[in-house]
């Protein structure tokens, strides 16, 4: 740090990658560190396929949180492998990790692999025991012990949902990370994250198109938008949903085109809520049975 010795404004600033299990509330977590809504959450497992990045600045520097899809064994489709591969690639380069766990449910294999992935980083690491306000959270004590089991570095119990004991979260990530000159900040201090509106926007109508649909189309499905423009005072979004097989699509219209209706409906409304404009909102669906290489 000696080449920083004379630069007086230096500030706390690093990456800290979010970790877990699929459904754990990583995304809910990172939404709710932010303050807004970047990331898709949904109740189905690997809802994340991106490596989604939220921006956290405040009086002692800036923390850029790295949502990662979330580790899922059971499940194997040829997305598994890919999204696995990101949650290796985001743990290269980072200042803290943040290991999610969910006490609702028990330790078993999938949590040990996941553990694995992060034992032999030589970076501080936070146990973060989400769910907290959840009544049935009876795993908890098995949870408790990681902290010493698999030495974590410290130990917070929160809620993602109700926001609970976030700023202690937040304390202890800015307590690890290195000083910087503020002049290096990753990003702007008035860029929240690294994706853009058109992913967004694809993010929100995947969600509603997984909340829609529910057990129907799990895994068979991805949004593009391809245009986004204002007309007569309306903001005009059009975007396909890309999915596997015929069989699919007629699903995610449903009869009478009544599913994709009340998928864009929902969307709209949130988008509409996000960004303060009424929004037009075109809907289509189409087959592209490698849409997973598009992922």
């Amino acid at each position: 740090m000696s080449n920083h010795a004379n630069n007086d404004n230096l500030v706390k600033s690093g990456f800290a990658v979010l970790v877990g299990r699929s459904n754990v509330g990583k995304s809910t977590l990172l939404n709710t560190l932010v303050g807004t809504k970047i990331a898709a959450v949904t109740a189905k497992a690997q809802t994340t396929r991106h490596i989604i990045h939220g921006v956290v600045n405040d009086e002692r520097g800036q923390i850029v949180f790295v949502d990662t899809p979330g580790v899922l064994k059971e499940k194997q489709s040829s997305l598994t492998p890919k999204l696995l591969q990101r949650v290796k690639e985001a743990l290269q380069g980072i200042d803290c990790v943040i290991y999610v766990v969910d006490p609702t449910r028990e330790i078993g294999d999938e949590e040990r692999f996941t553990l694995s992935l992060v034992r032999g980083i030589k970076i501080p690491k936070i146990l973060v025991i989400n769910k907290i306000d959840s009544p049935d959270k009876k795993y908890i004590d098995d949870y408790r012990f990681l902290m010493e089991d698999e030495n974590f570095d410290q130990l917070i119990e929160s809620s993602a949902l109700r926001a609970r004991h976030i700023k202690p979260l937040k304390d202890a990530v800015f307590n690890v990370l290195p000083e910087i000159p503020e002049q290096e900040l990753p990003y702007p201090k008035t860029q929240l994250t690294n994706i853009n509106d058109k992913f967004w926007i694809a993010e929100i109508i995947r969600e509603k198109l997984f909340t829609v649909l529910r057990q129907e189309v799990p895994y068979s499905a991805t949004v593009e938008v391809e245009e986004i423009k204002k007309h007569n005072g309306k903001l005009v979004i059009r975007a396909k949903i890309i999915t596997s097989s015929d069989r699919y699509k007629k699903m995610i219209i449903g009869r009478g085109a009544q599913k994709i209706k009340e998928i864009g409906q929902i969307a709209r409304k949130e988008l509409e809520q996000a960004v303060d404009k009424n929004i037009f909102l075109d809907l289509k669906v189409v087959t592209n049975s490698s849409w997973e290489d598009l992922a």
